[in-house]
């Protein structure tokens, strides 16, 4: 089957943008824009965030680091993947997507990957693309080593633990809905179709 990806780039013009919030983190914009097939502008709101990366790290023995974080949007505590932002808001370069990944696994999970070990980029998502320009970058570190001077959170994260899963638990964490935000979702789907999981 033949996708022609054309389509998803050609024939959009930003007709008027209105801030309606801001701060360092999210803005807020009602935009105006005309699309491939709505010749009459139409308005919509889109909540611009910065990029960021979500890594599954993977121990030398083959576990899956997962750490349980606090939530506040969802007043939950969730186990996810070490995921974070990158600071460049426009286009960040490789580099820096990839040292972006490297930190937030050294931060949240106390780990890091050594020289022999392996960084697999797996693309890119959307996170909600219904209402934000969002998107995720997805890596899995293979061979990932505990740093000597463990965990570094950030301080605006609480992170009561990371803990090392079997494949087999981390799909029972899938099936049972324990693991249920969608960075990690998309990240472990990513890994299964790659065929590294």
């Amino acid at each position: 089957m033949s996708i022609d990806t054309a389509l998803d780039t050609a024939g959009w013009e930003l007709v008027g943008k209105e801030t309606q919030y801001q701060n360092p983190h999210v803005e807020c914009n009602l935009i105006t824009i005309k699309t491939p097939h709505r010749q009459t502008p139409c308005t919509w709101t889109v909540v611009h965030r910065k990029k960021g990366v979500a890594i599954a790290p993977i121990t030398t023995d083959g576990k899956l680091l997962l750490v349980h974080q606090e939530r506040i949007p969802l007043q939950q505590t969730l186990w996810e993947f070490p995921a974070g932002q990158i600071d460049e808001t426009k286009t960040p370069s490789s580099e820096l997507v990839i040292d972006t990944c490297l930190r937030e696994l050294r931060e949240e999970t106390g780990y890091e990957l050594p020289k022999e070990g392996e960084l697999i980029p797996l693309g890119y998502f959307f996170t909600s693309q219904g209402f934000t320009d969002e998107r995720l970058f997805l890596f899995a570190g293979r061979g990932v080593v505990p740093h000597e001077q463990g965990r570094e959170p950030d301080e605006h994260e609480v992170i009561h633990h990371c803990k090392a899963f079997t494949l087999a638990e981390v799909r029972q964490m899938i099936i049972n809905n324990v693991i249920r935000d969608g960075n990690s979702l998309a990240l472990f789907a990513r890994m299964s179709v790659a065929g590294l999981v």
